[in-house]
């Protein structure tokens, strides 16, 4: 009798299988193999070609609140994930291995919610991780939608307020009120976008989409926008005669930009200009504001105009009406605000 054990049943079957396999695909299959066995607790089974791999975020570039750092990343679909042994750090916890650092947080909410405090979905949330692939590559990881952390912070105050954290975690507590101190400053979105590097993508994707709903695509007929009261306030503001002629002095025009279209909006001023360029003798095929879309583009410029007028209205000469218009209404530039 052979000294080998002899191989029966499933494992005989696969002894098979895996010998009909080349030494390229038993490799491949190998190292998967090595790296869910080493990496169980952040992606034990999910298949690797199935798994979003997320566009921006990197080890050097965490989130920092205080002395915390806390790993994040943005996915293909723009959902913000903290690493999820960051999160545990964060927190103050020990991360365990396997699925233990998953189920400590959520057996922290579902021992919160016993107690009586509202934690709506946050016990099911902890519970379901997200797997991604990050932008550098190599093994998958684990982590969490990143409003979970404020999510869970608030619960765990909650349960100190209410004196129903037990005394040896009140460490929780000192922990979330510090991270807390830091969301309120910024929003955990706005730090994420700001550690990752996605506030630059994700500005100029919404100021983008904001120009496309302001300013058409082709040129409109005219039609009167700028109601005479407004030139006649003008006139007055700067003690010019008023006869009601449409001849005008030069300068009003830039008036009008300085008052108007560099106001409208963050990035309008700039993309009028673009579609409606000067000849460079002053002259333009077009007045700006035939280039304004009738739903956004000229309702703000006829809600402007309205407080406009009304500023001018109640001064007496140019400097005042512009010290307070300026202060009121201050030019946009060419930034979204984030939040």
């Amino acid at each position: 009798m052979s000294d080998e054990k002899q191989i029966t049943g499933r494992a005989r079957g696969g002894a098979a299988r895996a010998a009909k396999l080349s030494p390229q695909r038993r490799s491949e299959i190998a190292s998967i193999a090595a790296r869910a066995k080493h990496h169980a607790d952040e992606a034990p089974s999910d298949a690797l070609d199935r798994l979003p791999i997320a566009t921006h975020g990197s080890l050097d570039r965490p989130v920092r609140i205080g002395e915390v750092e806390i790993h994040c990343y943005v996915l293909p679909d723009e959902t913000r994930v903290l690493a999820l042994r960051g999160l545990h750090s964060a927190l103050g916890m020990s991360h365990g291995g396997g699925q233990g650092g998953v189920r400590k947080i959520a057996a922290l909410m579902e021992r919160f919610e016993k107690k009586g405090i509202p934690i709506k979905d946050l016990a099911a949330r902890a519970n379901s991780p997200i797997r991604f692939i990050p932008p550098h590559g190599g093994n998958p990881a684990a982590g969490y939608e990143a409003t979970l952390l404020p999510d869970i912070c608030s619960a765990i105050l909650k349960a100190s307020q209410m004196g129903i954290l037990d005394a040896r975690l009140n460490y929780l507590a000192q922990r979330a009120e510090m991270l807390q101190h830091g969301f309120a400053t910024l929003g955990i979105i706005a730090l994420v976008d700001e550690a990752t590097g996605f506030q630059e993508i994700r500005a100029k994707d919404a100021l983008q989409a904001y120009l496309e709903r302001f300013i058409r695509k082709e040129l409109a007929a005219w039609v009167q926008r700028f109601p005479l009261e407004f030139f006649r306030e003008l006139y007055r503001l700067k003690k010019w005669p008023w006869n009601g002629s449409s001849r005008r002095p030069g300068v009003v025009g830039l008036y009008i930009k300085d008052l108007v279209y560099e106001r409208l909006g963050p990035g309008v001023l700039a993309e009028l200009e673009r579609k409606n360029p000067s000849d460079g003798r002053g002259q333009r095929k077009a007045r700006h504001h035939q280039w304004l879309t009738e739903d956004i583009g000229n309702t703000a410029l006829s809600q402007h105009m309205f407080a406009l007028i009304g500023f001018m209205r109640a001064e007496e000469d140019w400097d005042s009406f512009k010290a307070r218009f300026h202060r009121a209404f201050p030019k946009k530039g060419d930034n979204l605000p984030l939040l």
